[in-house]
């Protein structure tokens, strides 16, 4: 059985501003806002939630294929992939299309503006999780709201628990299509600004929220993440970064983290341990993809953040 992972795979222009972005913006002119951030240093890289969450589960060992529509462009990463033996067999090409396109621009405290292209993106899948194979489980991550909404439909037909992962995408859904894909889902993974965003757009607070999935887990950047399931509620620490180098794919490494733990039947506190060593790791490398992923590096700094055994 596979994990199935579904979202976006794209192309990462990665800039870096080394001022605060806070310094050039005025807070009573923002209406009216002209900026020009000069970025010295410029990489390409692959990129996309589904390719990010994908690089982790399969340096992982995990099983896993992946879902979602890509451009005529994409042979450079189709290569890549295929050096990594990811399964792409059910990826799309969209004639006339570009692959989805990302321009991240990082600031010196690891603030984000991001502009993105969705290109293919917005076509649906031309597969379907039933051409999968067995499903162990899956993951929603952004990858256009019709085509989230209609893969949740799908895989709960199915039977397949799902992690619902809106990203930012989360406004472009409605309250109704919020309401059922909460519904639907076995888990929910956000962030602090995505939960409060979720909690305004639904009228559910984040107890309510955590009562109707198996398992909520909101991140916090460099304050760590809470976990709730079964009840509980439990503040997982950031792990130790070797260097705060580029943020960008920390949260895809983490939700990684999830996911292999889920996979392997640990209970929720773990996976999230794993998880934040995970996201530890990757934001010591440039890019969501070329971070080193070692068995025994992972679990000498899981005992190192938790004082635990890691179950990996």
């Amino acid at each position: 059985m596979s994990v199935l992972v579904c979202g976006s795979l794209a192309y990462d222009t990665l800039l870096h501003f080394e001022g605060a972005f806070s310094d050039h913006l005025l807070p009573d002119q923002l209406h009216k806002l002209s900026v020009c951030f000069k970025v010295p240093r410029l990489r390409r890289e692959f990129g996309g939630c589904a390719g990010n969450i994908a690089y982790t589960l399969q340096a992982l060992g995990t099983p896993l294929r992946i879902l979602a529509s890509v451009g005529e462009d994409f042979a450079p990463y189709q290569a890549h992939l295929d050096a990594l033996g990811v399964d792409s067999g059910l990826v799309r090409t969209v004639p006339g299309q570009y692959t989805a396109q990302c321009f991240i621009t990082s600031d010196q405290a690891d603030n984000q503006i991001t502009a993105f292209h969705p290109g293919a993106m917005d076509n649906p899948p031309a597969a379907h999780p039933a051409d999968a194979g067995p499903l162990q489980l899956a993951i929603l991550a952004p990858g256009g709201p019709a085509t989230t909404c209609q893969l949740a439909a799908e895989l709960s037909a199915l039977g397949v628990p799902f992690m619902f992962d809106p990203g930012q995408e989360l406004p472009l859904f409605e309250q109704d299509a919020l309401l059922a894909l909460i519904a639907q889902a076995r888990w929910l993974a956000l962030n602090d600004y995505e939960s409060e965003l979720l909690c305004q757009r639904t009228g559910l607070s984040v107890a309510e929220l955590a009562s109707q999935v198996a398992g909520l887990v909101i991140t916090r950047g460099g304050q760590g993440s809470d976990l709730y399931a079964d009840g509980q509620h439990w503040h997982v620490p950031v792990a130790q970064a070797d260097a705060i180098v580029d943020p960008t794919g920390c949260g895809d490494a983490y939700r990684a983290g999830l996911l292999y733990g889920l996979a392997q039947g640990w209970c929720w506190l773990d996976c999230g341990r794993l998880a934040s060593v995970l996201g530890a790791i990757k934001i010591a490398s440039r890019g969501g993809q070329n971070h080193p992923l070692a068995p025994d590096a992972i679990r000498q700094r899981y005992v190192a953040a938790f004082g635990v055994a890691c179950p990996l």
